[in-house]
């Protein structure tokens, strides 16, 4: 949960998009949650209903951060040190429960690619720090995490308590919570009346209704310069979510680490360099969020297969070799920036 340059770039091209042409219409906030920059942006006349429903947002954020932050003093840290006392039965925070569950179905259906139960391979590598020191761990205390393999099914929920079988988890729902929070953030919205808004976590992204009748645009990272690789327009419900290596990482002797850590070795995925996903629906936004971490791992010969088995028919990747994949759902929605990318369209 750390803030990186991408992500400023991110919302800094968002910015340029939003301010054309807004006819001084558009309300917007910044706030610093989740280790990241959020900026809200609503559409609309009524300026104090826009400022009231995008302060009661940000604040469900701010309670969100608080409570399942895994490296700082509150119930997730508490739940942490049960488990690695090898408490089997653990009583569960108000609310908690459902979301293990949520989390549970979407590692298994990324056949554990996307899995928050590895928390300690996380801070072994130095990731839960905002800021990371280029050093590499001890390959065998990666070895015996591996071995350990610290899994989502290890845990099960049974009323208000938590049923654990493997001290080696360690929850981490840093690549879980940008995403569950725009979904949270629609419904606040949706409460209150406001139906058009776009709203950026460090760069991932939901849009509901439009923008004064014209679809909201955004810029998707360019892996590895500056500025976008291509525009995309969003309509209402529709949500973007993107998993890159250059987004918080370290580099020894001249080879990258990112934090998308491979949990079948326990290593840094390092074969791309950037997917991007687009989702719809009541849970766009966690899905968003999580689909692109499985689809990262499992790389350039395995994306699309793990694409489907998520669910996800439109999608972006971007391999380490310059290779760049779009299904052909997508392809048709990008406005590629110059110089346009040789991509390769695929079912």
């Amino acid at each position: 949960m750390a803030m990186h340059g991408a992500a400023i770039r991110l919302v800094f091209l968002l910015g340029l998009a939003l301010l054309a042409g807004c006819g001084g219409q558009l309300h917007k906030q910044q706030a610093y949650v989740f280790g990241t920059l959020v900026e809200i942006t609503v559409y609309g006349r009524d300026e104090a209903r826009s400022r009231q429903a995008t302060d009661a947002v940000l604040k469900e954020f701010d309670r969100m951060h608080r409570e399942l932050h895994p490296w700082e003093p509150g119930p997730m840290e508490d739940l942490n040190a049960a488990i690695a006392r090898g408490d089997r039965r653990i009583p569960l925070p108000a609310g908690l429960g459902a979301l293990i569950e949520e989390a549970t179905h979407y590692s298994e259906q990324g056949e554990g690619l996307f899995n928050p139960a590895i928390g300690n391979l996380v801070r072994l590598w130095g990731f839960h720090t905002d800021t990371f020191v280029p050093k590499l761990p001890d390959p065998q205390a990666i070895a015996r995490l591996v071995k350990a393999h610290p899994r989502m099914t290890d845990l099960s929920v049974e009323g208000d308590n938590l049923i654990s079988r493997n001290p080696a988890v360690r929850l981490d729902f840093g690549g879980y919570a940008k995403g569950l929070a725009l979904d949270r953030a629609a419904a606040i919205f949706n409460a209150q009346g406001v139906h058009d808004a776009l709203i950026n976590i460090g760069g991932n992204i939901l849009a509901l209704g439009s923008k004064g009748g014209s679809p909201w645009k955004v810029g998707i990272q360019h892996p590895r310069h500056a500025g976008a690789l291509a525009v995309l327009e969003l309509h209402d419900g529709e949500a973007i979510g993107t998993s890159g290596d250059y987004q918080r990482f370290f580099e020894v002797n001249g080879k990258r680490y990112c934090h998308l850590i491979d949990p079948r070795s326990g290593l840094p995925a390092d074969r791309v360099e950037a997917v991007t996903v687009l989702t719809r629906g009541p849970h766009a936004g966690t899905l968003s969020d999580v689909a692109s971490k499985p689809l990262f791992i499992a790389g350039p010969a395995d994306w699309r297969r793990m694409a489907a088995r998520m669910g996800i028919t439109e999608a972006l990747m971007i391999a380490t070799d310059g290779r760049v994949e779009v299904t052909r759902a997508l392809a048709g929605r990008l406005e590629w920036e110059k110089p346009v990318p040789p991509a390769r369209v695929v079912d």
